[in-house]
């Protein structure tokens, strides 16, 4: 039997939901891009989004509720690398991020 206090605690998602969080997120961003980007590059970006929210983990669940605070650093973090990846303008891509976010 689980003691009461541990009931409702949450520890750090697993390696595969972040993965699957990260390969939906750009599923979404893309569709709003309205522009055909490869599989290949597709995956390079989930790989390259993947090892960014890795090395991040501790703050980003920390602020797991904050959609916005996330997106912010999606921006500073993550969008110039996979701009250039994808051949796309920045800033269409962080406000396609922000809209498939939420943020």
């Amino acid at each position: 039997m689980r003691p009461t206090n541990e009931k409702h605690t949450t520890g750090y998602p697993t390696a595969r939901k972040i993965k699957r969080a990260c390969s939906n997120e750009l599923y979404r961003t893309a569709k709003r891009m309205n522009k055909w980007i490869p599989k290949e590059k597709v995956e390079e970006a989930e790989k390259l989004y993947f090892k960014k929210v890795a090395l991040n983990l501790p703050w980003i669940h920390e602020n797991q509720s904050n959609r916005k605070v996330l997106s912010d650093w999606w921006d500073e973090n993550v969008s110039a690398e996979i701009a250039e990846l994808w051949e796309v303008d920045r800033a269409a891509l962080c406000e396609a991020f922000r809209h498939a976010f939420g943020g």
